[in-house]
């Protein structure tokens, strides 16, 4: 029993690593040549930019999502973009996400007719899905953190959307959440995320 134990467990760490390592190949693959840092998106680029949801509470965004708009509002300001779809889930349990991304943005200097809510991006697939089929998005900028980035362009690239990944800074993210993240998007986002990608 104790050697069928050890081999069961042998054969679930071996496809577990064969999923983790397979998933990370595809983000990489889908995903080259179309990420950017903040600074340097290219002349020419899409003007609508995508600012996915996270976390949101007492009418505050959260250090991850308040990165995220500033690259917007950057982007905006520098006049390099001319719309932006706040994407999140606006549940009042999960801080009502685009109502308080909308605020933010207007509170800073964004036109309200110039920003677009979708309160039922309640995850990356789902938002890449709705800026196709909703908002005939075909060309457009993502932003996110790094650790997620490669995810969203790929999703984004199933859905239709001609994408360019912009990784949004992390200032203020403890230590301790990034490895958190990390560890989630290796172990179950981006396998969840091929899955998505392939049955549309």
């Amino acid at each position: 029993m104790r050697r069928r134990l050890g081999t069961l467990a042998l054969w679930l760490v071996i496809v577990v690593e064969a999923v983790v390592i397979g998933s990370s190949a595809w983000a990489v693959a889908v995903s080259r040549g179309r990420v950017v840092d903040a600074g340097e998106v290219p002349p020419g680029a899409p003007e609508t930019v995508i600012v996915l949801g996270a976390k949101a509470g007492a009418g505050e965004p959260g250090v991850y999502l308040r990165n995220r708009l500033d690259v917007a509002l950057e982007l905006y300001r520098e006049g390099r973009v001319d719309r932006i779809i706040a994407s999140g889930n606006d549940a009042d349990d999960a801080g009502n996400e685009v109502r308080v991304m909308r605020d933010y943005l207007q509170a800073h200097g964004v036109r309200a007719a110039d920003i677009v809510d979708d309160p039922l991006g309640l995850n990356t697939a789902a938002t890449c899905r709705r800026s196709a089929e909703e908002f005939g998005v075909r060309r457009a900028l993502i932003v996110t953190q790094n650790f997620h980035v490669a995810r969203a362009v790929g999703l984004c690239r199933a859905a239709g959307i001609d994408v360019t990944g912009v990784i949004a800074p992390c200032r203020g993210c403890t230590r301790l959440s990034l490895a958190r993240n990390f560890l989630r998007e290796a172990l179950g986002s981006r396998p969840r995320a091929v899955v998505d990608s392939l049955i549309g």
